[in-house]
């Protein structure tokens, strides 16, 4: 079974502790120093059991990431955008649908038009 790119993932590689942190960086698309920081914050602010329970629970529950589970950067940005907004990730996919079957729209017709030009060059290739 593949793994799935829109799960919560431990992130061992970026971790500094036990990858909790880095992990909700990498689920988010966020930098995981500003993750950190945050955690740092409502943990004195007055969350401090709370916040290592959770913190804890997330560490024993979530799996690690697995290795390769992205192609590429561009790939990993795709992922976290359908994660936090997927109506957006589909309306840009469907954009980009759009925008390709218009411009195969436009080489069919061109291809498939009376082209005397067109027609010398693959006749003069023969």
């Amino acid at each position: 079974m593949s793994a799935r790119r829109t799960k919560f993932y431990l992130d061992k590689q970026n971790a500094k502790w036990m990858g909790v942190c880095a992990g909700i960086a990498d689920y988010v698309g966020i930098d995981v120093l500003w993750v950190r920081i945050g955690a740092v914050i409502v943990t004195l602010a007055g969350g401090f059991p709370w916040t290592l329970i959770a913190y804890f629970l997330a560490a024993w529950m979530a799996e690690p990431k697995p290795t390769g589970l992205y192609a590429d950067r561009e790939d990993e940005r795709f992922w976290q955008g359908v994660r936090t907004n997927p109506a957006r990730s589909t309306r840009d996919v469907r954009s980009k649908f759009r925008d390709i079957d218009r411009r195969l729209s436009d080489i069919e017709t061109f291809y498939t038009s009376r082209n005397t030009r067109l027609a010398d060059e693959i006749e003069s290739l023969r």
